[in-house]
């Protein structure tokens, strides 16, 4: 059975990246910047230490683990698509790994009696503090979405890789929460006069292929994937989304709405979408993404213009076989 015989596990951290050193000597590591980044360095989309604040509130409650439903089945599909590709990886960075969500999944269809060896660091996806082609495999599952560069944190997922090694990812996409989007517009639009933004912008999926591009993967297989969970009610959802560390952390996000539309959009919710049972549903969708960085011995396409048969001719020939089939 294929699997990572080390992985490095990587937690967010805002500010600059720290890893481990020998002895458990903590050092600051300032992130290698890819030779040649285009990416901008003026975006500022989310107060990361805010995010901070949030993720270690989040851990520190009861029972944690309760909140872990959608990371676990996101983490559990991310090592599917792992165990998919035919190849060992002897060194892999889970980049944003939390608990442990993909590890845990690799560890159950891992064919050794022992758990993959882990190393566990704190540092920033946008300054990853490691040399350039130093891993086989990085994963991130639902992690990159709270990035606020996210074609450098692409471009620096690449740089640590070796050449014709994959990255293999998960984060939310476009149409993730539009229930509760929805819902609170339009109640604080009638209640307020206007609205202001809840729920952190994502990434388009139109976006993501051409940003993978430029951060210099090749070989790239995009899709989406929709996961619905059903709740009692929308405070009860928005309870959990708390519990996993992921209320918004924009910097253009209203602090506070008023009870009254509050209530006002949890019956919105209940009268739009509710299901037959009485709860309501909240979609996540989820774009995967692998994306691979170039090495010589990698399939290229031919030459422009070496081609030796016309489509005009390939037609033709399908039309001959297709009346051969009909008599």
């Amino acid at each position: 059975m294929l699997r990572p015989v080390v992985l490095w596990r990587l937690t967010r951290l805002g500010g600059p990246a720290v890893s481990v050193g020998s002895g458990g000597r903590r050092e600051v590591a300032s992130g290698v910047p890819p030779s040649g980044s285009t990416s901008p360095r003026a975006l500022n989309i989310f107060d990361r230490e805010l995010k901070r604040k949030q993720k270690n509130w989040a851990a520190r409650q009861p029972e944690p683990m309760k909140f872990d439903y959608l990371k676990e089945e996101v983490g559990s599909r991310i090592a599917d698509r792992v165990y998919d590709i035919a190849r060992d990886f002897p060194l892999a960075l889970d980049v944003g790994c939390g608990r442990g969500y993909i590890a845990q999944h690799l560890n159950k269809k891992n064919s050794s009696e022992t758990d993959i060896p882990t190393v566990n660091i704190l540092a920033d996806e946008e300054f990853l503090p490691f040399q350039e082609n130093t891993f086989d495999l990085v994963v991130s599952s639902l992690s990159l979405h709270w990035v606020n560069d996210l074609p450098r944190a692409l471009e620096q997922i690449h740089y640590v890789l070796k050449p014709d090694g994959v990255f293999v990812g998960a984060m939310f996409g476009g149409d993730t929460l539009y229930e509760l989007r929805c819902s609170l517009q339009l109640a604080e639009t009638e209640r307020e006069g206007g609205f202001s933004p809840h729920i952190s912008p994502f990434t388009a999926v139109s976006d993501l292929g051409h940003l993978l591009g430029r951060a210099g993967f090749n070989t790239l297989t995009v899709d989406t994937d929709e996961i619905q969970v059903n709740y009692p009610g929308m405070f009860e959802l928005m309870e959990d989304l708390k519990g996993m560390g992921e209320s918004n952390c924009s910097w253009n996000r209203k602090a506070l709405l008023h009870r009254d539309t509050m209530l006002a959009a949890a019956a919105v919710y209940r009268e739009m979408y509710r299901n037959e049972d009485g709860s309501i549903p909240a979609t996540y969708q989820i774009y995967h993404m692998i994306g691979w960085k170039y090495h010589d011995s990698q399939a290229r396409p031919a030459e422009r213009g070496s081609a030796t048969v016309s489509f005009g001719e390939l037609a033709k020939l399908n039309d001959v076989m297709s009346q051969g089939k009909k008599e």
